[in-house]
C-alpha cells in the first residue's frame, strides 16, 4: 500500500461497505489503491471459482447489514469467529459481514512481490461462512467510547517508551518517522468522511501502532533484560489496545 493509506485493508473495506450510495468502483479503488487488482474466491452465490472485489462490494454493499473489521493477533482473537480464526491471525486483520441471508469473513491474503525499494502486492479475499459475530465482536472490543478513553490513557505509556528510548539520537531514520507520527491526519485517508469521535479514535489508534513499531524496532536505551521485558510488556498492552480499538471504529449497523 502506498504511504497515503496507513490503514488495513479490512479496515478499508469496513468502512466503504458501510456507506450508502458510493460508487462501487470508488469503493474498489480506495481498498485496492497500489495493490494489483484483488480477487475474491468463496464469495456466497459465486460458485467456487474467482471473483473481483467489486463482486464482493456489491454483494455486501447494499440491504441491512452488519460491518465490522477486526485485527487479531496470537493469543488475541478479538472477536474473529472460530471457522475464520487461523486464517485471519495468520494475517492479522479480518472483514465481518452479516446480512439477513447469513454471516461472513474476507480474510486478505496479501503476497508481496518485487523489490524491496518498489514493492507490489497481489491480494485475495478468502470468504468464509461463519456464526452470527455481533456479540462475540461487541464483547471483544467494546463501545467507541470506552476505546477513545483506553487509548489516552495508552498514549501516555507508549509516548514515554519512545522518549525512554531516544530512537532520534540512535537512529538516523527516527526523526523523521517521529515527525511523520505526530503529524498524520485522517485527510489523506481513502475512506468515506468519518463522524468526528470515530476520526479521532482511527487517528489515534494508527498513530499509537506507529509509535509501538518505532519502539519496539530496537532496544534502544535500555540497559538491562528487565527493562527490555518491562518495556515489552507495556508496548504489547498499548498495541492491542490499538487494535481493538481501530475495529471498534469500524463496526455499524446499517439499515
Amino acid at each position: 500500500m502506498s504511504e497515503s493509506n496507513t490503514l488495513p485493508r479490512s479496515v478499508v473495506l469496513a468502512l466503504w461497505l458501510q456507506s450508502l450510495g458510493v460508487p462501487h468502483g470508488l469503493a474498489v479503488r480506495s481498498v485496492t489503491d497500489d495493490d494489483e487488482p484483488h480477487t475474491v474466491v468463496g464469495l456466497p452465490g459465486a460458485g467456487t471459482g474467482q471473483v473481483t472485489l467489486k463482486e464482493l462490494v456489491a454483494t455486501f454493499a447494499d440491504g441491512p447489514r452488519e460491518v465490522c473489521a477486526v485485527l487479531p493477533a496470537p493469543g488475541d482473537p478479538s472477536g474473529v469467529p472460530a471457522p475464520a480464526a487461523a486464517a485471519a491471525t495468520e494475517a492479522g486483520e479480518c472483514l465481518l459481514v452479516s446480512t439477513a441471508d447469513g454471516a461472513w469473513a474476507a480474510v486478505p491474503r496479501i503476497t508481496a512481490f518485487g523489490s524491496t525499494f518498489e514493492t507490489g502486492h497481489l491480494v485475495t479475499w478468502e470468504v468464509v461462512e461463519v456464526p452470527p459475530w455481533s456479540t462475540l465482536v461487541a464483547g471483544a472490543l467494546g463501545s467507541l467510547a470506552d476505546a477513545e478513553r483506553e487509548l489516552r490513557t495508552s498514549l501516555v505509556t507508549a509516548t514515554e517508551a519512545l522518549d525512554a528510548l531516544d530512537v532520534a539520537r540512535w537512529r538516523d531514520d527516527a526523526a523523521d518517522a517521529i515527525e511523520r507520527v505526530r503529524s498524520s491526519t485522517t485527510d489523506r485517508w481513502p475512506v468515506p468522511d468519518l463522524d468526528g469521535r470515530r476520526a479521532r479514535v482511527m487517528q489515534l489508534a494508527t498513530r499509537l501502532l506507529a509509535i509501538v513499531d518505532l519502539a519496539t524496532d530496537d532496544d534502544g536505551a535500555a540497559v538491562n533484560l528487565w527493562q527490555v521485558d518491562q518495556r515489552s510488556t507495556a508496548l504489547r498492552e498499548v498495541e492491542r489496545t490499538a487494535r481493538r480499538a481501530l475495529g471498534a471504529a469500524t463496526y455499524a449497523t446499517v439499515p
